[in-house]
């Protein structure tokens, strides 16, 4: 926190006034960070369906996590204190986000967890991977991209 006062150009107590400490400072920065990945993913489908709706939702959150690493890197591992925290909402809002890319699939009821965890997986991963420098071979990391969105279209489509 002292760090942050300085960089903020005021006294550490005075930060105190807005947030109730370390964990409350990194949860308000993780429920924001959901919440903007939650509009990036959100407004990339909507009026979009199946295979499009699919590619918009996993760029708009590859780019999301490529243009704020430090933000998304925030989200992991964080859990809602319950139902009224804004981490819960933010978090919400980014599932139905991929709820919304579901709908163009025919997923059963008893699947669409697993499908959820399928297309985090993917988008988190890369994006992670990506970021961090992760691909570093010759293949084009976009085209690797646009491979991964059609495999999980052809897996999608297969259910």
């Amino acid at each position: 926190m002292g760090l942050l006062a300085e960089r903020l150009g005021v006294r550490t107590p005075s930060l105190y006034k807005h947030v109730g400490g370390q964990e409350d400072l990194n949860r308000r920065i993780a429920a924001l960070a959901l919440g903007q990945a939650a509009d990036a993913v959100g407004s990339a489908v909507q009026g979009r369906a199946g295979r499009d709706a699919l590619a918009a939702a996993a760029r708009a959150f590859r780019a999301f996590v490529l243009e704020h690493p430090g933000r998304y890197a925030a989200t992991i591992g964080v859990e809602p204190s319950g139902p009224d925290d804004p981490l819960a909402a933010s978090g919400q809002r980014l599932l139905d986000a991929f709820m919304a890319v579901l709908r163009g699939y025919t997923v059963a009821e008893s699947d669409v967890d697993h499908a959820l965890r399928m297309l985090r997986s993917l988008c988190h991963g890369f994006a992670t991977l990506q970021s961090a420098g992760g691909f570093q071979w010759s293949a084009d990391v976009d085209e690797s991209f646009e491979w991964l969105i059609a495999f999980a279209d052809r897996g999608l489509r297969a259910l």
